[in-house]
């Protein structure tokens, strides 16, 4: 590999040739002087924390991922337990054993954001792992194995009687197929996308980055379906339908204090996602994004566009629900409970 290809495919140029890898912080300065101005005009900082009053701080940060979806209906949602630190293994298995939870399992923090600490636990020796490293109370979730992975964001105002899903994103995990030549760590050196997570990827394949890879054998590298962890998000907005709207009004209007945010799930077909047949793995409220954005190639001006009407949304719906009588948290407040998150999810 010469010179210049060393340089055009080193992370650096990867991450600046696409605003999808951008910081977050970049991504949302645009949208500061606008926040300022929706606060001015609502005469609260924290406005935002009206949007779903059945979530503490709207969902913006600092909520519990348990509580939340332990509101979704349980028709649609997998057997989710919480674990209060401290714990141990033995105490952890026998939780398991308890509920008559199968391996592999999800564990993932009760706070926290873009894929931190969202592990696949395969056995005893991977929880043993999992609380060395984790410092906050989580959660054991079933593994949803359905083929195939969406992010919905429905929103709904208050004065109004039917809401609509606004934003569908379809998730392709983080894969690489072989060509009989190259061994595993080559094509992840290949493939951008991958290249990303090498830190990671070399941890986990360790044993088998010198590997062959035989033709159109495809290994799934990463199975957590998040932007952060590799994830190739796809703009599958063609999709909202009518039906799939009504679908997710029927839910939505089951989650006491609900109105604006995304749910994230799997399902077996687009026909059983349009009629609500899926499994919500997470419900995120006011701080979760229309994620389609992410789609590689999505126009950086679209993208804004639909962040800013995105921010109308949320205060739209903040204003209506503080008319109805929500207050808004204080600001005091809100420093305290954005400190904790901030302190508990913490590298």
């Amino acid at each position: 590999m010469n010179l210049f290809t060393r340089f055009f495919k080193s992370n650096f140029i990867i991450k600046f040739r696409s605003w999808e890898y951008w910081p977050f912080g970049i991504i949302q300065a645009p949208l500061f002087p606008y926040w300022v101005f929706l606060s001015l005009k609502a005469r609260s900082l924290v406005y935002f924390s009206a949007s779903n009053p059945g979530i503490l701080m709207g969902g913006m940060f600092g909520e519990s991922k348990f509580d939340c979806l332990e509101k979704v209906p349980a028709v649609v949602r997998p057997r989710t337990l919480l674990v209060k630190l401290p714990a141990s293994a033995k105490e952890v298995m026998h939780l398991i054993h308890e509920n008559n939870m199968n391996f592999p399992l999800i564990f993932k923090p009760d706070l926290g954001e873009r894929g931190w600490m969202v592990r696949k636990i395969k056995n005893e020796e991977d929880i043993n792992l999992y609380l060395k490293a984790i410092r906050i109370n989580f959660i054991i979730q079933d593994l949803v194995e359905l083929p195939l992975e969406f992010g919905v964001f429905y929103v709904r105002y208050p004065s109004e009687s039917k809401g609509c899903v606004t934003s569908l994103v379809g998730k392709e995990m983080l894969c690489v197929a072989g060509d009989g030549r190259k061994t595993l760590q080559e094509l992840i050196f290949d493939n951008d996308r991958a290249k990303l997570q090498w830190e990671t990827l070399r941890v986990v394949y360790a044993n088998r980055l010198t590997d062959v890879v035989p033709v159109d054998d495809r290994i799934e590298l990463v199975s957590i379906g998040n932007h952060c962890l590799g994830t190739k998000f796809l703009n599958a907005n063609s999709l909202i339908t009518e039906k799939l709207s009504e679908s997710f009004d029927i839910i939505s209007k089951q989650i006491d204090g609900f109105y604006f945010g995304r749910f994230d799930l799997r399902t077996s077909s687009v026909e059983d996602l349009e009629n609500g047949k899926v499994m919500i793995m997470e419900l995120n409220g006011c701080g979760a994004e229309p994620a389609h954005i992410y789609q590689p190639g999505f126009s950086l001006v679209e993208a804004m566009k639909v962040l800013f009407r995105h921010w109308h949304d949320i205060y739209r719906i903040s204003i209506e629900n503080h008319k109805l009588g929500v207050p808004y948290i204080s600001f005091k407040e809100a420093r305290v409970i954005y400190k904790y998150f901030k302190a508990a999810t913490a590298p």
